[in-house]
Parts: C-alpha cells; sequence; structure tokens
C-alpha cells in the first residue's frame, strides 16, 4: 500500500480543516458563516457517529464494545451539535446561557472512558461482560454525582450564570483531562495498530482540550461567535477522529496477550475505592464548610445520599458478580482436577498391567512345561494297577492341583494377551440379555433377581464379541456372587444412551466393595483363596481400555456395589458380527 493511500483519509481530514479554516478567516461574522460552521460541524460529527456504528456492527469480537461505547460519545456530541443548529441556523436565535443540552455535551466523554478503559486491544476478556457494564455504570453514575453535586445548584436550583459557567468549564475541562490520561495510559500499555489509533485519539482530543479552555474564556469576553477561529480546532478534532476510525476498518487490530505490569491491574480498583470514599467527604464538606444558599446545600446532601445508596448498589452486584465468576472457575478447576486424576490412575493403572502382562506371560510360559510333565507323568503313574488306595488318593491330589495350577496358568496366559480382537457391529444388548440368562440359570431360583432394563432403539456398538461377553459375564458373576453372599437380593442392569457413548450400569444390593479404588488392581480380590485369583476384573479393565471405554466402581451410599461402563458410539460404518442377534 502506497503511503498516500495508507493515510488518505488523514489527508482528507487535513483538506476538510484546511478549508473551514479558510472561510473561518476570511468570511466575517454573520448568518451566512454560523450557518456554515453549525452545519458543517454538524456534518463532521454525524459522519464520525457513523463510521464508529459502521465499525461496530462490521468488527469481530470484543472490539464492537471499543466502537459501540464510541459510537454513544458521538452521538451525545451530535445530539448538543445538532441543538446548538436548531437554535442558531433555524430558529435564529442566541444559544441560551446555560443552555440545557450543556449536560448532553458534558456526558459525551464518559462513553469514551469506558471505551478506551474496557481496552479492546487485550485478550482474555470473555465472560467480563457484565463486570464492564457495571464498570460503566460506576463510571456513569459516578460523573452524574460531580455534575449534579458541583454545577447543578447553579443551574436550577439557585441560578447563578457566572458561577455556572465557572464550575461547567472546571469540571468539563477535568473530564477531558481525565479521557486524556486513560488514552495516554493506553497508547503506552498498547502495541501494533491498536497503540497507533489511541495514539490518533490521544493527539485528536489534546487539541480539543486546550481549545475548549481558550474557547470558554472567549466566550466569557463576547469574542467568541460560531464559525470564529475558535471553531477550527473542533474542526479539526472530529474531523481527526473520523479519519482515525474510517482508518482503523483497514488496520489489523488483533487483542495482544495481557501482559501490563501488575501495578496498572489495580488503578481501576483503587479509582473507584476513591470515588466511592469522596462521597461521604464531601458531603462533610457541604455540612460544615458549604457557604452556598440552604437549598443549594441540602440539595447536595441529598445528591451525595442517593448517590452512596446507588454506587452501594453497584459494589453488591460487582461483588456478586465476582463470587460468582470465582465459583465457576472454582468448579471449572475441580472439575479439571477430577480429571486429571482419573485419566493419571487410568493411565497408572495401564502401565500396570501392560507390565504385569509382559511378566505373566513369560511366567506362565516357564510354569506351564514342568506342569504338563507332572500332569503328563501322574496320570501314566494313576494307570498302574500295583498302587495302593493310599497312594491313589495322594496322587489324585496331585493330579487335582496340577489341573488347578494348570486353570491358574490359562487364566494368567489370557490377562497376559493384551492384543486387541477384531471389532464387529454389536448388539450390546443381547450380549447382556445371554450372559445374565447364563448366569442366572446356574443359580438357585428365587434367591437372587436380576432385572434388565434396555433402552428402546438401543444402538449397536463396535467392539469384540466374545471379549465383551466375558466382560458382562465376569462382572455379572462377580455382582451375583456379592448378592448371594449377603443372603440374597437382586441385580438390576440398564443399557442406556448418553450423547455419543453407551452407559452400561450393573447395580447390586451386596455387600459393597471394601476398596473400590482397588478392585481393578492385578490380585487384589476378596474371596476365600482358591476361589479367585483377582485377575478377572484386571482383564475386563484391560479390555474396556482396548475398546476405547472407561469402567468404573463405586459403592452406592444405599447400599452395594455399582459398576458402570462407558463405551463410545462408532461413528463409522461397521461389518454385523457374532453377537449382533
Amino acid at each position: 500500500m502506497t503511503p498516500f493511500r495508507e493515510h488518505r483519509w488523514f489527508v482528507a481530514a487535513a483538506g476538510i480543516t484546511l478549508a473551514f479554516s479558510a472561510v473561518s478567516l476570511v468570511a466575517h461574522p454573520s448568518l451566512a458563516l454560523t450557518a456554515f460552521a453549525d452545519i458543517a460541524g454538524l456534518l463532521l460529527m454525524l459522519a464520525a457517529m457513523a463510521i464508529t456504528l459502521s465499525n461496530a456492527w462490521r468488527r469481530p469480537g470484543q472490539e464492537r464494545s471499543f466502537w459501540a461505547l464510541m459510537a454513544l460519545g458521538f452521538s451525545c456530541w451530535v445530539t448538543n451539535q445538532a441543538a446548538w443548529t436548531v437554535w442558531e441556523t433555524v430558529l435564529h436565535r442566541p444559544v441560551p446561557d446555560p443552555f440545557v443540552f450543556d449536560i448532553v455535551l458534558f456526558f459525551h466523554a464518559v462513553p469514551m472512558f469506558a471505551a478506551v478503559g474496557w481496552r479492546p486491544d487485550l485478550q482474555n476478556k470473555e465472560g467480563k461482560v457484565l463486570l464492564s457494564l457495571l464498570n460503566f455504570l460506576m463510571l456513569l453514575g459516578w460523573w452524574i454525582f460531580l455534575y449534579a453535586f458541583i454545577v447543578f445548584p447553579q443551574q436550577y436550583v439557585n441560578f447563578n450564570v457566572d458561577k455556572y459557567n465557572l464550575y461547567y468549564d472546571r469540571l468539563y475541562g477535568s473530564e477531558h483531562l481525565f479521557l486524556l490520561a486513560i488514552l495516554a495510559i493506553a497508547a503506552f500499555t498498547s502495541s501494533g495498530h491498536w497503540r497507533r489509533l489511541y495514539s490518533h485519539y490521544l493527539g485528536a482530543f489534546c487539541v480539543y482540550a486546550v481549545n475548549s479552555q481558550l474557547l470558554d474564556r472567549a466566550a466569557a469576553d463576547g469574542s467568541y461567535y460560531s464559525g470564529s477561529p475558535y471553531d477550527i480546532p473542533l474542526i479539526a478534532t472530529v474531523a481527526w477522529c473520523a479519519a482515525a476510525s474510517l482508518s482503523a476498518g483497514d488496520w489489523v487490530l488483533t487483542p495482544t496477550k495481557f501482559n501490563l505490569h501488575p501495578g496498572w491491574k489495580k488503578v481501576v480498583p483503587r479509582m473507584a475505592m476513591l470515588a466511592i470514599l469522596s462521597l461521604p467527604v464531601l458531603g462533610l464538606w457541604a455540612v460544615l464548610y458549604d457557604r452556598s444558599p440552604i437549598p443549594s446545600r441540602m440539595f447536595r446532601l441529598y445528591t451525595v445520599l442517593i448517590t452512596m445508596l446507588i454506587m452501594a448498589g453497584f459494589v453488591f452486584l460487582r461483588q456478586y458478580f465476582q463470587d460468582q465468576t470465582l465459583i465457576a472457575l472454582l468448579r471449572e478447576s475441580r472439575r479439571a482436577y477430577d480429571s486429571q486424576k482419573q485419566l493419571q490412575s487410568q493411565l497408572v493403572q495401564k502401565e500396570k498391567l501392560a507390565s504385569l502382562g509382559n511378566l505373566v506371560a513369560g511366567a506362565a510360559q516357564e510354569i506351564n512345561h514342568p506342569l504338563n510333565a507332572i500332569m503328563s507323568y501322574s496320570e501314566e503313574l494313576w494307570t498302574q494297577e500295583r498302587l495302593g488306595d493310599q497312594q491313589n488318593t495322594l496322587l489324585r491330589k496331585i493330579v487335582n492341583q496340577a489341573r488347578r495350577t494348570s486353570d491358574l496358568v490359562a487364566n494368567l496366559l489370557s490377562f497376559a494377551q493384551q492384543a486387541p480382537g477384531e471389532k464387529t457391529s454389536v448388539d450390546v444388548g443381547v450380549l447382556l440379555t445371554r450372559a445374565s440368562h447364563m448366569l442366572e440359570s446356574r443359580r438357585a431360583p428365587g434367591k437372587i433377581q436380576v432385572r434388565l432394563s434396555i433402552g428402546k432403539d438401543f444402538p449397536r456398538a463396535s467392539a469384540n464379541a466374545n471379549q465383551l461377553f466375558q466382560v458382562f459375564v465376569e462382572i455379572i458373576e462377580n455382582a451375583m456372587d456379592a448378592v448371594e453372599e449377603a443372603g440374597g437380593g437382586s441385580l438390576d442392569i440398564t443399557a442406556a444412551t448418553q450423547s455419543s457413548d453407551l452407559i452400561l450400569k450393573f447395580s447390586d444390593t451386596g455387600p459393597g466393595i471394601r476398596e473400590p479404588h482397588r478392585v481393578f488392581d492385578p490380585f487384589y480380590t476378596t474371596k476365600p483363596v482358591g476361589k479367585g485369583t483377582g485377575l478377572g476384573l484386571s482383564a475386563v479393565y484391560g479390555v474396556i481400555q482396548d475398546h476405547g471405554g472407561q469402567i468404573t466402581c463405586r459403592n452406592k451410599p444405599e447400599g452395594g456395589a455399582e459398576f458402570t461402563i462407558r463405551l463410545p458410539l462408532s461413528s463409522q460404518p461397521i461389518a454385523q458380527g457374532a453377537g449382533a442377534s
């Protein structure tokens, strides 16, 4: 982009200012000059308001709040200028002093305070809209209070033009000094095109702040008229702001990371604290030192009391929203901590199972060879007729223990085989029904009641049917053992969908689990010696992990244990396999 094209709007603003200056310096005071100055100022302010509104509509994200507040500030300026134009150009009457629209002019800077204080150039503004709105309302309330406390008594309570002009000009000047300070801080602490934008606004309002004081003095001594050289800086300010706002449409206004010095974070809270603490001080001043007429003093006291109530309400709301934000952050931190802890436990368990699986596989293979030899020689010895009854009894015990050891080795090998099986489209409901019916038929009727509840149109899952069937058999058999140990009861099996997962719950009325957090650890069992190896649920855990799911266990408050399996739904079409129907 060429330098002229990049700065074309500023060149146009300079041209407009020069053209207005030529007319102002050459023409003599007249109705035509008054109309020209008023209408030119109004059109420029309307253009600035339209540009900021357009930016608020087109610009992304948190930048919109900045432009919307700037548009609100320019709209107040437009309102005052329009009233001034109607009075002088349409009605051909001098603008009264005091002018009712001076109040609108005074408050045009307040939205601009909020726009710059919102700092759209900084990231991490999400979730702070309500607090920013409260900040704006507190800021607006503070300046309304200052106007009501300082200027309003001279304007409407005890009319005094000289004091009104004096107090209004001083407060208006203080307001613009405050705006310049905020813009200077923003320009100093920002970067990139945001710094350029803040710097342009800072330069424009510096011109306006100086000129407003000169214009007030000229109005006081009667040398000011519409279209006079005192209006040139006003035109320059508005044209400069319009050019900066228009150029911002071509700039990359990217928010940057919040890297301000920690001291800057305390500026706004401390200013708010000083503003609130100043209210009782001003109230005491009105009671002890104010020498104004009694109506003005009473008005100021009532103003202080009402403002204190309003500010107290804002402070309460601000604290309430901050507390809610803090509570939400604490909840989110707790959820993140729980998720991290659960993930860590899963990783530890997975690594533990993988390491143990390798160890068990090697050990089982080594045990299997001498074990097969023991069983072979024992059976060969058993076939001989020379053995006595006592020898046969001992040999039978050796064979039984060897078979039991063989079964244990087979379980160890099964546990160690963590290779993922082939997955097909499986009807989980059918597998649950088969497993529950098969195990229920092996128990004494009437002692254990199994209730199966499967949701309507329960979807299929991508799984290995044999592995998933063994998982259900292991969990249901453990639950039935627990219920039987308690003297009878029930087992509730439910299958439902939640979001993109299948949720399977196995809830029994047994005595519960002594240590739920250890239930998936290898070799952990509460069954008597010889009845369980403690590897069943560890193998279940490995199968569910291989299927991309999760399994958890807990003791219910009302008694009994509950196992929950979460399996993901498959998003890809899968071939229908065993166990599907």
